[in-house]
Parts: C-alpha cells; structure tokens; sequence
C-alpha cells in the first residue's frame, strides 16, 4: 500500500503523522469504548476530484441492515481537521478508493441516487479502547453492514492489542443482521481478514456482504489496550425517502476547504 499510495502523490514525511493522528480523539456520541472523529468527502466524477463537504448529523437506520442501540438516532461526531485532510497520504488513501470501485458494477441500493455523477464519502477516524473495565468492539452490531456501497477500513496503529484482536469475518446477505459473531453460520461466512500493519486495506461492497469483527483483546489485561482505524464509507447521494435526506448537502466546507484530483 505505502508503495501504491506514493505513486498516487503520499509524501515520505506525511506517513508517520498519519499513523498518529487518532491520538487526539476525544469521544463518542453513543459508544463508551470509542474515540472518534468524522467527515465528509464528495468524489466528483464531473469535476474529476475529490473535495471536503460541509459538517452534517450522520445516521444509520435498521433498514440499512445495521441494528444497534442507536440505530436511526442522528449522532453528532467532532469533526476531523486539516491534520487528517491535508494529509498527503490520507488523500492517495481517498484517490485510491475512488481508481479500485470506479465503472465497476454492483448491487444497488434502494433510496440512492445512482443517477449522479457524484458519490459521498464519510471519514470516521477511529480508536476502540479496551481497559480493565471495559471491553471495545469495533463492531458492538455484530453482523452488519454500513449502509454504503463501499466500505474501506485502514490500520493506523495498535498498543497492547493481543494478536486474535479485530479480526473481519464476510457473511453471506443470508445472514440475520445484529447476530453475535459467534452466533453466526459457518456455512454463511465468505471469508476472514484481519488488519495487522499499518495501511492493511480492506476493500467491501457493502451491499453484497455483510461482516462483523472481533473485539479488541489486550495483552496485559490490566493496561489500556487501542486499536486505530481509518473508516472510509462510500455511497451515491440519497434521494428524499432515506433517513438521511436532509443530512446529506453536497457543499464545500467553507471553514475547512480541500481538493484535490481523481485518477479515473
């Protein structure tokens, strides 16, 4: 990935910032084991670039096949800075998203607008925190999916995380959304990858498997054990019908600007 990354424009000196850059996550609208950040990208196939959209609320709905105790609710994240989006590497992480699912088909899904020339992009910069009380799960849903059509998810760093940590198991659409991971049917699962270095990718179609993970399991159980990610959601815009029209503005952020070219 480092490799690909610097021929799509990452800089030698940015790739150590970026692995660093959940250390000042604060918290979580909903989850206790979290830290978190979020923001929002437009990949513009008119324009041929990527560029930052203003803040909004961001939610996801039981019908999107994500059930959780805050399922639906509109969640307000803190949102990511410069420090993420100006970062050389981040945007070949961005650039190299949009070149791997550009003119390649897949399942649609309902209340998109797959009519435009455009797709939306939110960014969670993400640390599951495991302490001596409390046990994170990057993936608290169990079985799921994010209600996107692409999900990317990209390791940063970890500290005492024990080696059966955070592993990604695929499921067949057959599955039943919100079940445990140790719930769920050998004969359904389609595969299994875990993240172990920094910039290990991930690359689903989201409406094609669902997936689940693993906690987060610390070595010494009596220090504070962390996982790093970075969450790249991707879907077309949404029309009026979906829970999240009237979040889903595809405005520049006027406060934090940032473009940048597409190879595609």
């Amino acid at each position: 990935m480092a490799s690909i990354l610097k021929h799509l424009g990452a800089r030698e000196e940015d790739f150590r910032a970026l692995q660093d850059v959940n250390d000042i996550n604060v918290g979580d609208p909903t989850l206790p084991f979290r830290k978190s950040r979020n923001g929002r990208f437009c990949f513009d196939l008119s324009t041929r670039s990527v560029r930052r959209l203003e803040f909004q609320p961001f939610a996801l709905s039981a019908e999107e096949d994500f059930v959780r105790h805050d399922s639906d609710m509109m969640r307000v994240f803190d949102e990511i800075g410069d420090d993420i989006q100006l970062n050389t590497v981040f945007q070949a992480l961005l650039v190299f998203k949009a070149i791997m699912f550009h003119g390649v088909m897949t399942k649609m899904r309902p209340r998109l607008d797959y009519g435009q020339h455009k797709w939306v992009c939110t960014l969670f910069a993400l640390r599951t925190v495991t302490t001596p009380a409390l046990l994170g799960e990057p993936a608290l849903e169990g079985v799921h999916a994010d209600g996107v059509d692409h999900t990317m998810t990209t390791f940063l760093k970890s500290d005492n995380m024990a080696p059966n940590s955070a592993a990604t198991f695929l499921h067949d659409l057959r599955e039943t959304t919100g079940i445990r991971l140790n719930e769920s049917r050998p004969e359904l699962i389609r595969g299994n990858a875990q993240h172990r270095h920094f910039l290990d990718t991930i690359l689903i179609v989201d409406h094609e498997l669902k997936h689940s993970l693993s906690p987060v399991y610390a070595v010494d159980s009596a220090r504070e054990a962390y996982r790093d990610m970075l969450i790249f959601f991707t879907r077309k815009p949404v029309t009026e019908s979906h829970i999240s029209a009237g979040i889903d503005s595809l405005n520049p952020h006027k406060g934090m600007p940032m473009e940048v070219p597409l190879f595609v």
